[in-house]
C-alpha cells in the first residue's frame, strides 16, 4: 500500500469530521441503537473471519455464506451489521444449530468509519479475512487493514451507475485502498470494479440471491380479498414500483393499453406511497376514472383503473395477473425486481434501465422470462399482444424456476474463496 502525505493528511481531516459529526449522529433514531459500541473497540476480540453485512439484503447474504462455510479446524468469525434490521436478521438465523460446528460465531454492530476507532478494532480483531458484502467501500476500514496485511475480499459486489460516478470523483483516494479479490455479480459491476480498483483480482460469481428466491406462500387473507374485488372473466394488468419521473409515460401507456384492450383492469402501483395524492391528481387531470384499492368494497364488475394505496399487497397480486410492467425502468433509475413476478407466472416487462438488476444476467431476456423493451409505447404493444394471447401462468412458472436454479452457486464460490484465503 502506498503511504504518501496526501494519505495522512486525508485520515487526519477525515477522523476530524467524524469527531464534529458525533453530537449530531448521536440524535439520529436509526443510529441510537448500539451507539456507544459503533464508536467504541473496546468489545471487539480476536477473529479469524470478520464479515460485514450492512442491511438487510446483505444480512441475508452473510447467514448464507456463514451456513455454507465447511471449514476443517476451528474458526473465529465475527460478523457485523449496521443497521437493527441486519442485527435481528443474523441473530434469528444465525443458532449454533445452523452452522458447521468448528465456527464459533460472534455478532456486533459494525463500528464508524472514524480512523482512530477503526484503527483500534481492526488490531483488537486482527481478521486474516475481511469480507465486504455488495458495495461496502469504507476509505478508514480499507486503510487499516491494508496496514495490518489483512486480505481483503469484497463479495457479491455491485456497483450502481449512480455510485460508480460518484466513487470515480475520488478515484484518487480509492487507488491506494483497492482489495485483494472482488466477486462481482454481473460483467457490469466488474467493469466498473475493475476501473475504480485497478490492482484488485476481479472475477464474476452468481448473485447469492438467486439461492434464496423462492415463491413464498401468499398471504390467503389479502389474497382471497383481492379476489372478491377483482371481476372474474377480465384480466389483470399491473404496472408496478412506478416512480415519479416516468409517471408522464406511465399515463401514456395506460391511455394506449386501454384503447388498444378496453376490456382489462389496470392496477397501479407506485414505488413510494406519499406519491398516491399525486397519482390521483394526475388521474383527474387526464380524465382517468379510477378506484381506490381501500375503498373497494364489492366486486368490480367494468374494466378499469384501480390506484393501488394499500401498503404490502404486490406480491401477492403478481400471483393474479396476465401481465406486469415493472417500474424504475422507463427512466435511468436502476430498475426494479423483475423476478418476483416472473416466479408467480405473470408475463413481465422491463423497460430499457434496469443497472441494479443487471445481475439477473442477459439469459433471463433470450429466454423470455423477462421482456425488454425501450420505450413505453413498446410496452404497450407487448402488453396488448399478451392480453390478446395469454400465457400459461404454469409453464412461465417452471421455466422462471430452471432459470433461478441454473443460476445459483454463488454461495459455495463464495466460501471456496474465503477458505482458500485462509
Amino acid at each position: 500500500m502506498t503511504k504518501n502525505t496526501f494519505i495522512l493528511n486525508f485520515f487526519k481531516f477525515y477522523n476530524t469530521v467524524w469527531r464534529l459529526s458525533l453530537p449530531f449522529l448521536k440524535t439520529a433514531k436509526r443510529l441510537q441503537f448500539g451507539f456507544e459500541k459503533r464508536k467504541s473497540s473496546l468489545h471487539h476480540s480476536r477473529a479469524d473471519i470478520w464479515i460485514q453485512a450492512a442491511s438487510a439484503g446483505e444480512a441475508y447474504l452473510a447467514v448464507n455464506i456463514i451456513q455454507t462455510l465447511d471449514p476443517a479446524t476451528n474458526i473465529k468469525i465475527l460478523v457485523t451489521s449496521t443497521t437493527s434490521q441486519g442485527i435481528d436478521i443474523l441473530e434469528t438465523r444465525l443458532t449454533k444449530k445452523t452452522f458447521n460446528r468448528f465456527i464459533e460465531l460472534k455478532i456486533e454492530w459494525f463500528p464508524f468509519d472514524m480512523p482512530d476507532t477503526i484503527e483500534a478494532a481492526v488490531k483488537a480483531i486482527n481478521p486474516a479475512i475481511m469480507v465486504l458484502l455488495e458495495t461496502e467501500i469504507w476509505p478508514a476500514l480499507l486503510y487499516y487493514l491494508k496496514k495490518n496485511s489483512s486480505k481483503i475480499l469484497i463479495i457479491n459486489a455491485r456497483l450502481s451507475r449512480k455510485s460508480f460516478s460518484h466513487y470515480m470523483k475520488t478515484r484518487f483516494l480509492w487507488k491506494h485502498l483497492a482489495p485483494d479479490m472482488i466477486l462481482a455479480i454481473s460483467n457490469l459491476d466488474a467493469k466498473r470494479y475493475r476501473c475504480l480498483f485497478d490492482n484488485s483480482i476481479v472475477k464474476t460469481m452468481p448473485n447469492i440471491k438467486f439461492e434464496s428466491m423462492r415463491v413464498d406462500s401468499p398471504d390467503t387473507h389479502a389474497l382471497e380479498q383481492i379476489k372478491t374485488n377483482l371481476p372474474n372473466e377480465l384480466p389483470l394488468t399491473i404496472l408496478a414500483s412506478v416512480r415519479k419521473q416516468e409517471e408522464k409515460e406511465t399515463i401514456l401507456l395506460i391511455k394506449e393499453i386501454l384503447k388498444m384492450f378496453p376490456r382489462q383492469i389496470v392496477a397501479i402501483f407506485p414505488r413510494h406511497m406519499h406519491r398516491i395524492s399525486p397519482w390521483k391528481k394526475l388521474l383527474n387531470s387526464h380524465n382517468l376514472n379510477f378506484h381506490l384499492r381501500s375503498k373497494i368494497s364489492v366486486q368490480l364488475t367494468n374494466p378499469g383503473i384501480i390506484l393501488w394505496d394499500t401498503f404490502g399487497e404486490l406480491k401477492t397480486a403478481y400471483g393474479l395477473a396476465s401481465i406486469v410492467f415493472v417500474g424504475g425502468s422507463l427512466k435511468p433509475l436502476g430498475g426494479q425486481n423483475f423476478i418476483e413476478p416472473a416466479m408467480k407466472g405473470a408475463v413481465t416487462v422491463t423497460g430499457p434501465y434496469y443497472d441494479d438488476f443487471a445481475w439477473a444476467g442477459d439469459d433471463i431476456f433470450n429466454k423470455t422470462i423477462v421482456i425488454k423493451k425501450n420505450s413505453w409505447k413498446a410496452v404497450a404493444k407487448t402488453i396488448q399482444k399478451t392480453l390478446e394471447n395469454p400465457v400459461n401462468k404454469t409453464d412461465q412458472i417452471l421455466v422462471t424456476q430452471k432459470y433461478i436454479k441454473s443460476n445459483q452457486g454463488g454461495t459455495l464460490q463464495a466460501c471456496n474463496e474465503i477458505l482458500k484465503s485462509l
